[in-house]
């Protein structure tokens, strides 16, 4: 089941940066981010509130509170960064890029959270690298 969550992540990823590049055509890519990021504020209390969640917020740790917040500023860095690339660069070549970050994710998960890496983790980063220079290459 995880598999399909994973699936549609991969195409609304790919739709944020056909989507992204026509919005940030003639806009500071800051504001362009703010913006989105606003939309995506909204969402997701949107959910949380329609799912019942909300009523969990007391049980977050401080160590919750301390990651999620942490992995929410390298979120908006991301962001940032993505939609400058996305107004100077074409969504061809950027997008492989941003999605280096599989492999990096790899690499971090082995070093910091203690994961093993499998043959097929390793083949499959390797793969990643490759294709994005190929993508990438002019």
């Amino acid at each position: 089941m995880w598999w399909i969550f994973a699936l549609l992540s991969a195409l609304f990823a790919a739709l944020t940066a056909v989507l992204a590049k026509v919005g940030v055509k003639g806009v500071d890519s800051n504001l362009a981010t703010a913006v989105r990021t606003v939309v995506v504020l909204v969402l997701a209390w949107g959910i949380v509130i329609a799912r019942g969640s909300l009523g969990q917020l007391h049980s977050l740790t401080r160590t919750n509170w301390l990651f999620l917040g942490l992995s929410g500023v390298a979120t908006g860095l991301s962001w940032i960064f993505y939609f400058r690339a996305l107004q100077l660069g074409k969504v061809s070549q950027v997008a492989p890029v941003d999605k280096l970050s599989v492999a990096l994710a790899i690499v971090l998960s082995i070093v910091f959270l203690g994961e093993k890496l499998t043959w097929q983790a390793g083949v499959g980063a390797t793969l990643i690298i490759m294709g994005t220079l190929v993508l990438i290459w002019e």
